[in-house]
């Protein structure tokens, strides 16, 4: 059944967008299993299934095989039935103040090996999808359930568009023979990555990872099977022709070059011993979105961004505000509304990653 806004009074809605906003849980069907890590995160749920992908502050529609309402992705204020991009429809001042909100942040966990993909540039998302959007994203590795997980990043060695086509036709019968043909990468907690629109890549077996991206669920993936699941031609090239929907593979991003170009090393802003602030993704990496991480040990911050988003990712604390008071726990999350910005105060010991949407015009804070 699709969930419906019942009526919400005007002093309701100003006490929901002048204070953080919270958000049901809000699962998504993927066609991989997993999500067991995001127990051991979050601090509930039931093992891996079919649900592996915690949205949040979501405003986007996932593209899934199964239906699951009209909205399925999009999040839904706490203890209300108010669809956010309903929210930011109805009060876009308080929410945005006249900028963009166009991100989408993810906990995912994985128990197989993800299918290998590609994501689509702006560019061609606006001509085959009609959406400014493509699909660059950014992954910090929160936990691995093996020594050996790894990631999968370029192709090993040049290829040619007939090579790969071969390859992924072999995959109906060869499951992993395309692993042949991409960089592994064995990671470590606390990695980033940055995936530009463009570049096979593959999440490995056991990562557990905090993304986020442009406001999208746009995959090419070309794989016959994730996992013991059989991908459909309509999933794998979004409805479109199969030479179209593989024209987006960049064939220059190869060799152990186009890896190690995916990892980010962070830059520390500010350490005084109670709160150290890091730069992830600055938009000197990608003007698609910023990422900071404040990692507090008795301190505390006070969030100057908004629309932005601020996830728990460790340990446990408070946000304080004028008459407001909310505890924290690792898993938590929140979206910041432009009119609550520099207005309450995060305190505690916590890992806590605050992640930006695309750079403004004149914004020159990362």
């Amino acid at each position: 059944m699709t969930k419906q806004n019942r009526a919400i009074s005007g002093a309701e809605l100003d006490r929901i967008v002048n204070a953080p906003i919270f958000f049901e849980r809000n699962r998504v069907f993927r066609n991989y299993i997993g999500g067991a890590g995001l127990r051991a995160l979050m601090g509930e749920g039931e093992g891996d299934n079919s649900f592996p992908e915690e949205w949040l502050a979501s405003k986007v529609k996932a593209i899934n095989p199964v239906y699951f309402g009209e909205r399925d992705g999009v999040s839904v204020v706490e203890g209300t039935e108010l669809f956010l991009d309903d929210l930011l429809s109805m009060r876009p001042e308080e929410m945005t103040g006249g900028l963009k909100y166009d991100c989408l942040v993810k906990y995912l966990d994985s128990a197989i090996r993800l299918p290998v993909q590609v994501h689509p540039t702006p560019d061609f998302s606006e001509k085959h999808f009609s959406s400014p959007y493509g699909k660059t994203e950014a992954w910090l590795v929160l936990a691995k359930r093996d020594e050996n997980a790894r990631l999968y990043f370029g192709f090993r060695d040049k290829i040619d568009l007939a090579t790969l086509k071969e390859y992924a036709d072999r995959s109906l019968e060869e499951r992993d023979v395309l692993t042949e043909l991409i960089q592994p990468v064995k990671v470590e907690v606390g990695d980033v990555y940055l995936i530009r629109a463009g570049l096979i890549h593959a999440i490995g077996a056991g990562c557990t990872i905090l993304e986020v991206q442009e406001p999208t669920d746009f995959t090419i993936q070309i794989e016959n099977w994730c996992g013991d699941s059989r991908v459909t031609e309509e999933e794998k090239y979004l409805g479109l022709p199969r030479d179209t929907a593989m024209s987006v593979f960049d064939f220059e991003k190869y060799g152990e070059r186009a890896a190690e170009g995916c990892k980010i090393s962070p830059l520390t802003l500010s350490d005084d011993g109670k709160v150290k602030t890091e730069q992830l993704i600055g938009y000197g990496d990608t003007p698609c979105f910023g990422e900071r991480r404040y990692t507090l040990s008795g301190g505390s911050v006070i969030p100057e961004s908004g629309p932005s988003v601020f996830a728990v990712v460790q340990g446990s604390g408070r946000i304080t505000g004028e008459n407001y008071r909310r505890e924290l726990k690792s898993g938590d999350y929140w979206f910041m509304p432009h009119s609550a910005r520099g207005r309450f105060e995060v305190s505690g010991d916590m890992t806590l990653i605050e992640c930006l949407p695309s750079k403004q015009e004149d914004d020159a804070s990362l």
